[in-house]
């Protein structure tokens, strides 16, 4: 019934208010971790605000043409896309990406 003995005691909403702020900490430190993986692949990232994390452009070396797709960075085993999320991935098509990071270590 509880996840911890050191939380014994403590109300619903208490424990509901614990575990949305651990989820909202999880997924910013999966945000940064997935920011700093794509900048040392060379891809240059900015934060955007509704729909989805970033906007990421990928520069082709050769013959210097940009690319850029949408990314939505995903923490946890059961993540789903929210509604608003579904609906900017099926007006973006192809250029929409979702990407699942495993659960940090440390968030």
């Amino acid at each position: 019934m509880y996840d911890n003995i050191l939380y014994y005691g403590e109300t619903k909403k208490q424990r509901k208010r614990r575990k949305l702020a651990e989820a909202r900490r999880k997924g910013k430190a999966g945000e940064e971790a997935y920011r700093w993986q794509a900048t040392l692949q060379g891809k240059e990232v900015v934060r955007t605000g509704r729909g989805y994390d970033y906007k990421e452009k990928t520069r082709n070396f050769w013959t210097g043409k940009v690319r850029t797709k949408c990314v939505e960075v995903k923490t946890g085993p059961h993540a789903r896309l929210s509604k608003l999320q579904k609906r900017t991935k099926k007006k973006k098509k192809g250029a929409y990406k979702v990407v699942h990071e495993p659960e940090p270590l440390i968030y």
